[in-house]
């Protein structure tokens, strides 16, 4: 969560688009396979989550400092 905070918008914009892409080749390429880690699709995704997160406070000039 900290590496979040520290890094700037262009590179959590970049950040997001590659944690999209490995969720989406996690849903679609092993869409017949047996998946071998399930929390990895569940980290990515949480991942994303707190990047827009993030973003999204910046643009509205707030923190959040509970977390």
């Amino acid at each position: 969560m900290k590496e979040i905070k520290k890094k700037d918008e262009k590179a959590l914009v970049e950040y997001v688009g590659e944690k999209r892409e490995e969720v989406r080749s996690f849903r679609f390429g092993t869409a017949g396979a047996a998946t071998r880690n399930v929390r990895a699709i569940r980290t990515a995704k949480k991942e994303v989550a707190r990047s827009l997160f993030e973003l999204s406070s910046r643009k509205r000039g707030t923190t959040n400092k509970s977390a």
